[in-house]
């Protein structure tokens, strides 16, 4: 985890798993409890959840950006969170600028925070006293457009903004087991440990190209959205980062669970 005296921002990506995590104390949800105390604190927040795909990019730009609840089925409790973090249109200009010559539509009125963003962010800093902005996910394109994007972000973490990735490196619903301590399918469990193991050795390329990732990719990333936020933070890797992985695990059968933190001043 990171110290609070490091001079550059960490990058995180959180596997954020079911919208219950945004209620519950587990060991995922007390692990981001952890690095919202310990990591330095940041002046703003961009976030790259697996929630916001759009035709092109988009980033959200309004003041108060509200609280959106894109699931169904869920317990009432869910549906009356609202997590107040204010926006920061500044953010969302300097992030259009950033991206150029990628055209950046400045979303002032129709997104706001979705799920992938507040279940995570409300245990982290529960207080939502840090300003938030998103980035949207163009679902047009290919891995190795969005690793490529994400590269021109990296002067915010000089600039004390905390870039967040929210999905999952492996996620399939469609073979989910919905039982208490379901065991881990292979193919799940071998393309998890191989993600780990490249992001390890700084194996950015392969984990940016899907014919690389391998013959278990198809069951893991069967859509692509889940996956492209992890993307977002480890293509923001320094030399002198180091790397921690404060959970790890597969639920369900298909849902990995793997966060990763990548900064300059971690603990060994």
């Amino acid at each position: 985890m990171p110290h609070a005296n490091s001079n550059v921002m960490p990058v995180a990506f959180f596997g954020h798993g079911s919208p219950m995590n945004a209620l519950e104390k587990n060991r995922y949800t007390l692990a981001w409890e952890e690095f919202g105390q310990v990591a330095p604190r940041p002046r703003a927040i961009l976030c790259v959840s697996a929630h916001w795909c759009t035709r092109g990019t988009a980033v959200t730009a309004m003041e108060e950006p509200r609280t959106i609840h894109d699931f169904g089925g869920f317990p009432q409790a869910l549906y009356v969170i609202h997590y107040p973090a204010r926006g920061d249109p500044a953010l969302a200009a300097r992030v259009r600028e950033l991206l150029a010559p990628t055209e950046v539509v400045e979303d002032t009125s129709d997104w706001g925070l979705d799920h992938g963003t507040w279940s995570v962010l409300r245990h982290i800093y529960p207080k939502a006293d840090v300003p938030v902005v998103q980035l949207s996910l163009d679902a047009t394109q290919p891995l190795a457009y969005h690793y490529e994007l994400a590269t021109r972000l990296a002067p915010l973490r000089n600039a004390g903004v905390l870039i967040i990735g929210s999905g999952n490196v492996v996620h399939n619903l469609r073979t989910a087991l919905h039982v208490d301590g379901a065991t881990a399918f292979d193919w799940a469990a071998r393309f998890n440990a191989q993600v780990r193991r490249r992001v390890l050795s700084h194996d950015h390329a392969g984990l940016a190209d899907m014919d690389s990732l391998g013959p278990d990719a198809p069951l893991c990333i069967p859509t692509p959205e889940h996956y492209l936020p992890f993307l977002y933070a480890i293509a923001l890797q320094r030399s002198d980062d180091r790397i921690a992985f404060p959970t790890d695990g597969i639920e369900l059968g298909s849902i990995s669970m793997m966060s990763v933190i990548i900064g300059s001043n971690l603990s060994p």
